[in-house]
């Protein structure tokens, strides 16, 4: 299992945010093997990740980094039209 496969996977879904939980559950793997992977990609600025508070706990979420380009376009756009 390598950085390919969890990088493929949030590819496939560009538009939605996945734990590391969640991640290793849909691929079938151990979450120490997801969690290394998602530090590598991290570093090398392959994904796009956040710090989500939710009942009381802290969690990174992960999402392919088109989302957050196509994201920041948008606000872009946007506030060009209304001037």
């Amino acid at each position: 299992m390598g950085q390919q496969e969890v990088y493929d996977f949030l590819k496939r879904f560009e538009n939605k945010w996945f734990t590391s939980k969640e991640i290793a559950k849909q691929l079938d793997l151990s979450m120490g093997s997801v969690t290394s992977n998602l530090k590598k990609l991290r570093k090398s600025q392959s994904i796009t990740f956040q710090l989500q508070s939710k009942n009381g706990k802290r969690n990174y979420i992960y999402c392919y980094k088109v989302n957050k380009v196509r994201n920041l376009m948008k606000k872009i756009l946007t506030s060009q039209q209304m001037q």
